[in-house]
């Protein structure tokens, strides 16, 4: 490392905000592989965190790792939705060392006061956002804006989770669940767009004019609209079975709007189906969530590959595709990466089948655990230049 590739890491959001994703989802993952590996030995588990092991799990992928790929997706993205300059490399690291502060908080939090770890990991979030919310006001468009509206949303799910360990009445796993949602949400909007478009990008580019993917505008809104509602609902305590019913709906209509995307044409690109793979386990999983809690079904398994197939699959094809786009390289997926893109959707395919199966339950779990580790240090490794390097000569794509 030096002087200059440092200044470089903090010149953009996708360079630090997607390396330190990758990186924390390794050792997320590792934390949490280890501590069952253990008690699977028949030892016991002791780390600085005041969570049980499985609550700090829940909890560091969803507001950790999810909130760093949140991060680095917006503060990419949001200007070149304005034509606004990016923030200056100083807001870059102030902002980045206040999400390991979070990091560092949690991790010791049970060494610290319960307030002062919700205060430390509850400010990142609103940083961001209010960043980002100054650039749209000044060109505002209400798609835009909404995406604002489920990341509040995001954030009152991790405000939930502290509310539980300040005593201060809150449910954790609500919050955890709150927190998966509003993640698959994101999805539901940002992968409806990017998805479709890319690929007929990529179809155009070749010279295709015919049979180009179609984005109905009231199919996107009949998706969107109810997993808003089904996570609004979640949060402020109705009976899960109306969440659970708006989830399903919000799938069911996500697996309509992919099925007029033209999957079968990125067969051998997987830089694009990697896209159509994990919108389709995350509309699936939001259905498989939405029956589990209308009393149908197992809730971890829809979970699990929602947060799986669904979160880590989409956020991972779009963590390395924006990366390559904006740094100035082609938008062709590294081997190792490619990879990464198979193993994720196994991963959880391994934990949803685990989930059913108690004899087979143990294995499964660190088998998923252990392809998520395998993935994403293929991303780290292969990327690694992505993040420090200098610019290609390419322009940078949107992300």
């Amino acid at each position: 490392m030096t002087p200059a590739s440092v200044k470089r890491l903090f010149s953009a959001g996708y360079r630090v905000f997607f390396l330190l994703a990758g990186l924390f989802a390794v050792f997320a993952m590792l934390v949490w592989e280890s501590s069952l590996a253990i008690e699977a030995a028949g030892g016991t588990v002791s780390y600085g965190f005041a969570t049980a092991p499985q609550m700090w799990h829940a909890h560091e992928l969803i507001y950790g790792y999810g909130a760093a790929v949140i991060a680095g997706f917006l503060l990419t993205a949001a200007p070149g939705w304005t034509g606004l300059r990016a923030a200056p490399s100083g807001f870059f690291a102030l902002a980045s060392a206040i999400w390991v502060a979070g990091r560092l908080a949690v991790w010791w939090s049970a060494s610290l006061p319960p307030l002062l770890v919700a205060g430390i990991d509850l400010v990142f979030l609103p940083i961001v956002g209010a960043h980002v919310l100054t650039l749209l006001l000044k060109r505002p468009k209400p798609a835009q804006m909404m995406i604002l509206g489920v990341i509040a949303l995001l954030w009152s799910g991790n405000a939930v989770m502290h509310g539980d360990w300040v005593g201060a009445g809150g449910d954790a796993w609500l919050g955890a669940r709150v927190g998966v949602l509003a993640l698959a949400t994101l999805i539901v909007i940002l992968g409806g767009r990017v998805t479709p478009a890319f690929t007929r990008n990529a179809m155009v580019r070749t010279g295709r004019e015919h049979r180009l993917p179609r984005n109905p505008v009231r199919l996107g809104i009949a998706a969107i609209a109810p997993a808003i509602a089904a996570s609004l609902t979640l949060l402020v305590g109705l009976p899960m079975e109306i969440p659970g019913a708006l989830a399903a709906i919000a799938g069911l209509v996500a697996l309509a709007r992919l099925a007029r995307w033209r999957g079968g044409w990125t067969f051998g690109q997987p830089i694009l189906w990697s896209l159509h793979l994990s919108y389709g386990l995350n509309a699936l999983g939001l259905v498989l969530t939405g029956l589990a809690w209308s009393g149908i079904g197992s809730e971890l398994a829809g979970l699990h590959l929602l947060a799986i197939g669904g979160i880590g699959s989409m956020t991972l094809a779009v963590m390395s595709r924006a990366a390559l786009g904006h740094s100035g390289r082609p938008l062709v997926a590294p081997a190792p990466v490619a990879v990464a893109y198979g193993l994720v959707p196994l991963a959880a395919l391994i934990r949803f089948a685990a989930s059913a199966s108690p004899t087979l339950h143990d294995a499964g779990v660190l088998l998923a655990g252990g392809l998520w580790i395998v993935a994403f240090t293929l991303y780290v490794v292969a990327l690694w230049p992505v993040f420090w390097g200098e610019r290609g000569i390419a322009k940078p794509a949107q992300a």
